[in-house]
């Protein structure tokens, strides 16, 4: 079994850089990075009255869920396209994302998404030479899955 790449700081504080503060609506949504590495990454999101989608549960609305796995499943992508590429400088690995793109996304949902905090994986089934393929997962801060996602992603 082949060993798993360590990235660089640098790698890890640019992909940070992009994904919290260049991608915009990642900064609505307030999707934060917790780890990355080549096979999974993980994030969260904390709860504010502006994320609410129904009023009288105080629960998330699904678009939050939607975007947040979606946007999870793009640095997994990111993070698998980075280590396919170690023998590259790191900042000449973080443009390699010009041209990703989501091409299909499929969301379920599970459980009413109610809390202060949800946590968000990410994994890369495939990366092949134009198209990747990931699965994702939403859960409370207890744990609980909320829901999951799959999705494809154009890489070149």
């Amino acid at each position: 079994m082949p060993s798993i790449p360590r990235f660089e700081p640098e790698f890890v504080s640019g992909l940070k850089d992009i994904f919290e503060q260049r991608i915009v609506f990642n900064r609505v949504l307030g999707l934060r990075i917790g780890e990355v590495s080549a096979d999974h990454v993980s994030g969260s999101i904390e709860m504010r009255e502006d994320l609410i989608g129904h009023y009288g549960h105080h629960r998330l609305h699904g678009g939050v869920i939607s975007a947040g796995l979606d946007a999870m499943g793009g640095l997994a992508v990111m993070a698998a396209i980075g280590a396919r590429h170690m023998d590259e400088p790191p900042l000449q690995r973080l443009h390699r994302f010009g041209k990703l793109g989501t091409i299909d996304l499929r969301i379920d949902y599970l459980r009413p998404a109610i809390g202060e905090r949800f946590e968000l994986r990410a994994q890369v089934l495939r990366l092949g030479s134009r198209v990747a393929s990931t699965r994702m997962e939403f859960s409370g801060a207890d744990g609980k899955l909320l829901a999951t996602g799959a999705a494809a992603y154009i890489v070149s």
